[in-house]
């Protein structure tokens, strides 16, 4: 069954209404939360940032084109989600950042060369990113996409520094298995799956299955990915390693539609990117599907979900659960 459009005008007369919701929600958290998740993802994002800046070659590394087409993406900003997410995950389950690091720093190798693609003209043809000119629009086509596919296959360098103890089996076991969650989680079953049937869809009518497809496999398969290596990374039971699972596909398909829901309500000046573009580009969203309100709620509905599935961690889930609520609340 396709499921009828709701209308721009919807749309822009309930953008109102939507944002004056999201300022009480964001009250109510952060009265209810002694978690400080501003510093928590300060800290984290610092380690990150400088291990990523010890991995990657120097920018006049020669070919110095594509090492410096690399770090203009890689270092032009972002919140390193990802990245904290395998993190946050790995502490959850008695691990350290550390002993994840190379992973994290994977993770965020994959998101960026995934964002250098679509932003080529081929695809999204956008010419902003976290505020700053797209790599393409600096580097030219060319070196955008060569310094998308260096990230790609260095992600899976950076897997390989993993330490294991070669005397223990099950260590290398964890980390052949954190690799194969990542291939197949940025991969045709997972990320450019997703991808490409977003690209078939645009324009189309489409139906609720399609829908979750595309955003699930788009943006939620390397979300969930994030946990699923942070935990398994750590050792984690399998109990918590099913939790984690559903806290990652849950929160990976809230924070799609959030994003979708940015894109309508949301301005460039915060955003760092173009906004109005998925309609105009006659994307697949869930606002230009069910309208603004119902999207916020159904985003709200699976973070519960999501929240919900970490109660297993006890006080070790705070920052996993602070991250949650973030999701819905990047708006404002």
């Amino acid at each position: 069954m396709k499921i009828r459009k709701a209308s721009s005008k919807s749309n822009r007369a309930s953008r109102k209404t939507v944002t004056k919701a999201a300022v009480k929600k964001k009250s109510l958290v952060k009265d209810d939360s002694h978690f400080n998740l501003k510093t928590y993802l300060a800290s984290r994002g610092k380690l990150v940032d400088e291990a990523l800046n010890r991995y990657l070659p120097r920018k006049d590394y020669f070919p110095a084109k594509l090492h410096a087409a690399v770090r203009h993406s890689m270092f032009s900003g972002g919140k390193r989600l990802r990245p904290i997410l395998v993190i946050a995950a790995a502490e959850a389950c008695g691990s350290t950042a550390q002993a994840v690091m190379p992973a994290a720093c994977a993770l965020e190798c994959i998101h960026t060369y995934s964002l250098m693609h679509d932003d080529l003209p081929a695809m999204d043809d956008d010419a902003l990113r976290r505020g700053q000119p797209t790599c393409h629009k600096i580097f030219g086509e060319a070196a955008a996409i060569l310094a998308g596919d260096a990230l790609l296959t260095f992600a899976f360098e950076l897997m390989g520094k993993l330490e294991f103890s070669p005397k223990k089996a099950d260590e290398a076991e964890q980390v052949i298995a954190a690799s194969r969650i990542l291939a197949k989680a940025a991969g045709m079953a997972g990320m450019v799956g997703g991808q490409m049937a977003d690209i078939d869809a645009e324009g189309q009518d489409i139906n609720l299955p399609m829908l979750q497809y595309i955003h699930t496999h788009k943006t939620g398969q390397l979300i969930q990915a994030a946990l699923k290596i942070g935990g398994c990374l750590a050792k984690a039971s399998s109990e918590k390693m099913k939790a984690l699972s559903v806290y990652g596909e849950t929160i990976g398909l809230a924070f799609q539609i959030s994003d979708d829901v940015l894109n309508v309500i949301g301005e460039m000046r915060d955003l760092g990117k173009s906004v109005g573009t998925d309609e105009a580009r006659g994307k697949a969203t869930y606002p230009a599907l069910f309208g603004l309100e119902e999207s916020k709620k159904h985003a709200e509905t699976l973070i519960a979900k999501g929240l919900s599935a970490l109660k297993v961690f006890g006080k070790k889930a705070a920052p996993l659960t602070a991250i949650a609520n973030y999701v819905t609340e990047r708006e404002v």
